[in-house]
């Protein structure tokens, strides 16, 4: 697949980003078998890309071999209905590994973690995005957040780099992100893609949109795929689906993401338990991750309730207005 072919799949907001988590059995070691039904679900529910073994996939918890089998699963499974983009990390040595076993898995592209704990200055990190870059011909997108956060005129030199398609933002600093699309805009002809990659992205989507960011990651897509898909809609809507997406807001994300904050690691704990929750069995996360409280699973389950009884309100009220037409 080429980068403009990838791009433009992408691009396109035809519905949100599904990050699977990766499912382990009862002895601890990944499950196949219910990674696939979880990848395989998340296809048929709507999914515009499956993005494999990345934050909450557990990139960091996976030895390279259980990552090269999870990829390819979820290549199979995708089918090539959607693309298939596969998480690559640690330092330069390493992320290239992962990048040629995700190539050899039939991967379409790459998310690029920020490299494992150092801190580097802007010229490290470009050398050491532009090596990976140069590894395969996958494509990659690169994720701002913790170690790595780039100034405008770095995200520009990324943006002229050969296979580099796009940035996932998980930092959140709006102005920042303003003058990165301003300049990016300015000074490199062509698409680059923007992703927001906050934990729960949809809590900023609005504001993302606003500076022309549509693309995002969704954690609640593996555990409440309709949520998810509502609230894509109202976003892709404009303003008007605001009424829409900020009842999703104000009724579901909000104090789902408030619940996430009660704990670390959450942000994949309590996906995972989400999943479980809907019934499919996809085990625990491995350390030094923990599971969530108990008390906070019977939360997330009533507010998975809320969510869905908001979905049915919003349907009988669409029904009642067309009735009135």
């Amino acid at each position: 697949m080429t980068s403009a072919s990838l791009a433009a799949r992408l691009g396109i907001p035809s519905g949100p980003l599904f990050f699977p988590v990766t499912a382990y059995g009862p002895d601890g070691s990944v499950d196949l078998g219910v990674y696939r039904e979880h990848v395989r679900r998340g296809v048929a529910a709507g999914a515009a890309a499956v993005f494999a073994c990345c934050g909450t996939g557990e990139f960091h918890a996976l030895t390279p071999e259980e990552f090269r089998d999870c990829v390819r699963a979820a290549v199979e499974e995708a089918a090539g209905r959607v693309p298939v983009v596969a998480g690559a990390g640690y330092g330069t040595a390493l992320a290239v590994r992962y990048a040629r076993l995700a190539h050899e898995a039939g991967a379409d592209g790459l998310l690029a973690m920020p490299p494992y704990l150092v801190v580097a200055g802007q010229e490290g990190l470009l050398r050491h995005y532009r090596e990976l870059a140069a590894a395969t011909p996958l494509d990659v997108i690169v994720y701002q957040r913790d170690n790595a956060v780039f100034t405008p005129g770095t995200v520009v030199e990324l943006a002229r780099t050969d296979g580099i398609v796009g940035l996932k933002d998980g930092l959140g600093d709006l102005d920042l992100m303003q003058r990165t699309v301003s300049a990016v805009r300015t000074e490199v002809p062509g698409d680059f893609l923007y992703f927001n990659g906050l934990p729960t992205a949809e809590l900023t989507g609005l504001a993302y949109r606003g500076i022309g960011v549509t693309l995002y990651s969704s954690a609640v897509f593996c555990f409440a795929p309709e949520i998810a898909l509502a609230f894509h809609r109202a976003l892709n809507a404009g303003p008007a689906g605001d009424a829409a997406a900020n009842r999703l807001l104000d009724g579901f994300y909000r104090p789902f993401t408030e619940l996430r904050a009660q704990g670390r690691g959450y942000a994949v704990s309590l996906v995972k338990a989400g999943v479980r929750l809907r019934g499919l069995d996809v085990g625990p996360v491995r350390p030094p991750l923990h599971e969530p409280a108990e008390g906070h699973v019977k939360q997330l389950a009533q507010l998975i309730d809320r969510g869905y009884g908001l979905l049915a309100e919003q349907e009988q009220e669409r029904k009642t207005a067309g009735e009135g037409a």
